[in-house]
């Protein structure tokens, strides 16, 4: 699965989606793009957007692109507060459909 990681989680955690292609918003070039931008240039690229930011589902009308999103609850962004979570987040990308917004953590 191809795995966009938001600016809000760190780099290192694409490592830990084992199984899975993983960029960063940075790598892409998009840094500071707001989410509708993002999510029209993530569409056709990727199958997943990785983001902490709960409120992305009720900013946006996902209905209208094929991106999934996963968005991780954690206490922090910070590695070690979601390393715990990744087993969760492996599962829920097993699962996860087109258009979906799945929370985990």
């Amino acid at each position: 699965m191809r795995i966009l990681l938001d600016e809000n989680l760190p780099r290192k955690l694409a490592a830990h989606l084992i199984g899975h292609e993983c960029r960063t918003v940075v790598q892409c070039g998009w840094s500071g793009k707001k989410n509708g931008e993002l999510l029209a240039l993530a569409d056709s690229l990727f199958d997943v957007l990785l983001t902490l930011d709960k409120n992305l589902p009720y900013q946006q009308n996902l209905d209208t692109k094929g991106i999934a999103v996963l968005i991780v609850r954690a206490r922090s962004n910070r590695i070690q507060d979601l390393l715990p979570i990744m087993p969760e987040c492996l599962a829920a990308l097993a699962g996860i459909e087109p258009r979906q917004v799945v929370h985990v953590g």
